[in-house]
């Protein structure tokens, strides 16, 4: 290994560690999961909103597109924490989206409305998903009280790193088939299975240590594999949209602002799917 794939790696490493160190402390306390994904909310919006700005014909507006979006997020957050105690603090993103349909009469655009679109896309793709964040985090218990659960929240971003690993030193010694060679050639259906069972084992292994604890979450231990279950499924989806919005674009990475990582994009593509999915998961449970 030369010196600079050394760097490279060292740098990747090192970016690694404190990704980590800061996701999972944030989780410790609401204030502090809120604060950070309000800013990967903002940065994942300005990050799109900027790579779309560099196709031929296409202008969004990044700074009201990432201020409604960021502005959604904490809307959710503080109904969904009990702080804010009505409805009506969404009407401000309403009259933004209309604003940013309405804006596009006047500005004489060449697509106004694939420019809509974009638009749209960020606010389903990013904003809207990495809301529901809140919805795993807040519960309310049948006395009316809102209380902070980090367990949730954490298991996701904990099933996926665990799937990435999983799914890389499988499909490292065993990949052979390709799992969707158009859109990700590198990703194979051995790497995929084998990062899926050390996630259903680490699920089951939570699940385990909770029922034994506090067991704040109300899963039982299948419920908990079901949950790995589907946040490897919908991870893996995420992943390949993400790769598919890319190559659609013409880019390898989505920005440069994790070293060694890539961008926002990059690093959070598999949350967008596995976050919301989750949420259906366990509102479903309740329908059972």
């Amino acid at each position: 290994m030369n010196n600079e794939k050394k760097q490279n790696l060292m740098v990747r490493t090192i970016t690694g560690i404190l990704f980590l160190a800061v996701m999972i402390t944030s989780f410790l306390r609401p204030q502090t999961m809120i604060l950070l994904f309000t800013l990967i909310t903002a940065l994942s919006l300005w990050e799109f909103s900027t790579l779309v700005n560099a196709q031929s014909g296409i202008s969004i507006n990044p700074f009201i597109t990432t201020v409604a979006g960021t502005y959604f997020f904490l809307a959710i957050a503080g109904v969904n924490s009990g702080w804010v105690q009505t409805n009506a603090v969404f009407v401000p993103y309403l009259l933004t989206v209309v604003y940013l349909f309405i804006s596009e009469l006047y500005t004489k655009a060449h697509h106004p409305v694939v420019n809509w679109a974009y638009t749209m896309l960020a606010q389903m793709y990013i904003a809207l998903p990495l809301s529901m964040i809140n919805v795993l985090a807040f519960r309310q218990s049948p006395d009316g009280i809102t209380h902070f659960h980090y367990l949730l929240p954490l298991s996701v971003f904990i099933f996926l790193w665990t799937n990435d690993t999983g799914a890389y030193c499988s499909g490292s010694l065993l990949g052979r088939h390709k799992l969707f060679p158009r859109i990700s050639p590198a990703k194979s259906w051995e790497g995929s299975i084998g990062g899926g069972i050390l996630v259903l084992l680490v699920a089951a292994l939570i699940g385990y240590i909770e029922t034994q604890g506090e067991h704040l979450s109300g899963l039982s231990i299948p419920e908990w594999v079901g949950l790995g279950l589907v946040v490897v499924v919908f991870g893996t989806w995420g992943d390949l949209v993400e790769s598919l919005f890319k190559r659609t674009l013409g880019i390898k990475d989505s920005g440069r602002i994790l070293p060694g990582h890539g961008g926002m994009l990059d690093r959070f593509d598999s949350s967008l799917m596995a976050i919301p999915a989750a949420v259906v998961y366990l509102y479903s449970l309740t329908f059972f």
